[in-house]
């Protein structure tokens, strides 16, 4: 794979850093990316991610509070999937009635750091994308 570095014309002419790609890519790997793709792009893994980020460890409730909207059912089935993949840590304390609490894991921190590259660059380029969808609007109508 070759260093970073090598260079790609964006759309709007500006040159964009990015790898090589491999010539063969593991099959295996594509899969797993794809699969964590399409369960961190979703709403709400996004925001348990950031919300956990924020407050650390937090009572299942108090994080359907702070994440604001979602479902009590949302919330578990989001929850399991984290777990499941290692995101989150789930402690229950043996109380009546039964107190979960969920916090990040490794894993789950330094995927939250990852994201916090998209915050930056949606920060970053917010005018030129509100301006785009703008022109695209008035195009459209």
């Amino acid at each position: 794979m070759a260093e970073i570095g090598h260079s790609h014309k964006a759309s709007s002419h500006h040159e964009v850093p990015y790898p090589e790609p491999p010539e063969q890519v593991d099959p295996e790997l594509e899969a797993l990316v794809r699969e964590i793709i399409g369960r961190v792009a979703d709403k709400w893994t996004m925001l348990a991610l950031e919300m956990l980020a924020e407050h650390g460890r937090l009572r299942f409730t108090r994080l359907g509070e702070v994440i604001g909207g979602v479902s009590q059912k949302m919330l578990t089935k989001t929850l399991r999937q984290m777990e499941a993949d290692g995101l989150v840590s789930r402690t229950v304390f043996p109380v009546v009635p039964p107190r979960v609490e969920y916090e990040l894991t490794d894993l789950g921190q330094s995927l939250g750091a990852a994201f916090c590259g998209v915050w930056i660059w949606a920060e970053q380029h917010r005018e030129t994308i509100m301006k785009a969808r703008k022109t695209f609007a008035e195009r459209a109508s």
